[in-house]
């Protein structure tokens, strides 16, 4: 297609959004005389695609879009919101005033709102002023644009995407790179705690650019083969790691604008190294700015909160079963492969997503059609989900965070699989992990802790993780993992890390491990890059 060609380019939305030889005022009168014009960039076909759950390039079509309409310059708006009586745009253009610039619905009472408005420019803050179902209010974010304020700050910002590749070359030859039996060695990081100006300042971020100049050439020197970010969709509570997203189109402001990302992605291909990003389809927060109860109903999520609502992160579930969040779900992971060149996903939290007794007590939840346990539309829209990306580009990855027994993960749909690319081995991490806590002297009688991951390797395609998940909550950073004293614990772990390295699989480090961090992970501060002035560590990094 050809958007897809020219986004191997070049990012610009205002050469993409339609052809020249078909545009709306071509065939339709426009009343120019109000604050916000009739427009569309909708065909019918995109209505109904929507509404039926197959529509996977919202991103060209929804949020804010810089247009020229009648030779003024200005920008379209498009939102969902079904239940809603009144839509409109607010910004500190109209003063925040939910009268002036009110969106017109669709006539096909699809819950479409849109609208053109003259005179905005790049940059200018906005929501969505909502009258939903009773009258109620709800004032939100646009849940596809693509720059969101610096939290805590909440607005959307008008944008358009333009940047100017430089990774052809990566492109071309990045199937053979990210093929299974390629030799993958990833660097698992969180962007803000990797480096910060001031390791004694949390609301300290470096830039992306600054990461880059850095973090660039540090993995190349390591001889990583990938790294995975942690995520950088925009997301309101740095606690969260990223994990409750609110803006699924965007990167997080934290460091800069989205091209800035667009630099640090084109730069590590520049360098041979792939990137896969952690994408979170298996819940969102309840920031009143955010999805929840969007249009004043349960528009993104289940309205059955034995379904809805997920008990261990107090979230809320998607609505898999909805056609249109299922074309937003996929629209949103295709954005980033489409529009970012990322090499690959991480979805986190599947077993959450495929079970519907997830963290819930007998009682708790409520039996499929067949009396199973299985989510039946969170299958359908994985297995969906798969074959769009491995269908789009080929030469990518999808992986799955199951820890459970669940058949299939990584086999391919037409096999009855979910079609994963890989899987994370949760297992071989949890036998490999109890087994080098165990003094060696004692390790004979726990031989089976170490080969057992064999027995059952053959079964998925794997990535053996060794995550921030292990290095938090209390489990100690991987050096004090190992018995001993500090001469055994770093011998012990180098003995892991070559044993990790010989075990067929691909493979997965987070940040600090490489060099024997003392410390569990900590989100607000940053690795422990004093350590490498010590002589035990130095070699800690030489050895991975």
């Amino acid at each position: 297609m050809r958007e897809e060609k020219d986004s191997i380019k070049k990012t610009d939305w205002s050469e993409e959004i339609l052809p020249v030889t078909e545009r709306y005022e071509d065939k339709n009168f426009i009343d120019t005389s109000g604050a916000v014009w009739n427009y569309s960039i909708l065909y019918d076909d995109d209505v109904q695609t929507f509404q039926a759950g197959t529509h996977y390039s919202l991103y060209k079509k929804f949020g804010s879009k810089r247009l020229t309409v009648l030779d003024r310059d200005g920008y379209y708006f498009c939102v969902w919101a079904p239940n809603a009586t009144q839509v409109s745009v607010i910004g500190n253009f109209n003063n925040w005033d939910a009268e002036t610039h009110q969106l017109q619905p669709r006539w096909d009472k699809s819950g479409i709102w849109e609208g053109f408005i003259p005179g905005i420019a790049k940059g200018e803050l906005y929501k969505y002023h909502i009258t939903g179902y009773k009258g109620r209010i709800t004032v939100k974010g646009d849940p596809f644009a693509n720059y969101w304020e610096k939290r805590p700050a909440t607005s959307t910002i008008t944008w358009n995407l333009h940047y100017q590749w430089k990774d052809d070359e990566w492109l071309k030859r990045r199937k053979k790179h990210n093929a299974l039996d390629a030799p993958w060695s990833v660097y698992e990081l969180h962007l803000a705690s990797w480096m910060r100006p001031d390791p004694a300042d949390e609301e300290t971020y470096n830039t992306y650019e600054y990461i880059t100049e850095r973090l660039v050439p540090y993995v190349k020197e390591m001889g990583f083969t990938h790294v995975e970010l942690m995520p950088v969709m925009e997301h309101p509570f740095d606690g969260s790691w990223g994990y409750q997203c609110t803006g699924f189109f965007a990167p997080t402001s934290r460091f800069g604008e989205p091209e800035g990302l667009m630099h640090l992605i084109d730069q590590l291909h520049q360098a041979g190294i792939g990137v896969i990003l952690d994408w979170v389809p298996s819940h969102f927060p309840y920031d009143a700015h955010g999805l929840f109860m969007f249009d004043g109903t349960h528009t993104y999520e289940y309205a059955d909160m034995r379904k809805g609502f997920h008990p261990d992160w107090n979230s809320y579930i998607f609505n898999y079963k909805r056609g249109e969040v299922k074309s937003f779900l996929i629209s949103s992971a295709r954005f980033w492969f489409d529009l970012f060149h990322i090499d690959g996903i991480r979805v986190d939290a599947v077993s959450s997503i495929l079970r519907l007794d997830y963290s819930r007590d007998e009682g708790e939840w409520e039996p499929n059609e067949f009396g199973g346990n299985g989510n039946l539309e969170a299958i359908a829209f994985i297995k969906d989900l798969n074959e769009t990306i491995f269908r789009d580009f080929p030469d990518t990855q999808t992986i799955a965070e199951e820890a459970t027994d669940w058949p299939g993960i990584s086999k391919p749909t037409f096999m009855g699989g979910l079609g994963f690319g890989m899987k994370w081995m949760m297992g071989w991490m949890h036998d490999t992990l109890n087994y080098f806590k165990v003094d060696p002297f004692f390790r004979p009688s726990h031989q089976n802790k170490f080969t057992f991951s064999m027995m059952y390797y053959y079964d998925e395609n794997f990535m053996l993780p060794l995550s921030h998940d292990e290095v938090v909550h209390g489990k100690s950073p991987m050096l004090y993992k190992m018995p001993g004293d500090e001469w055994q614990k770093f011998a012990n772990l180098r003995a892991l890390y070559t044993y990790m390295w010989t075990h067929p699989g691909a493979r997965l480090i987070f940040m600090g491990n490489e060099f024997g961090q003392t410390s569990e992970w900590n989100y607000k501060s940053e690795i422990q890059w004093h350590l490498l002035q010590f002589d035990s560590h130095k070699k800690m990094q030489e050895c991975v």
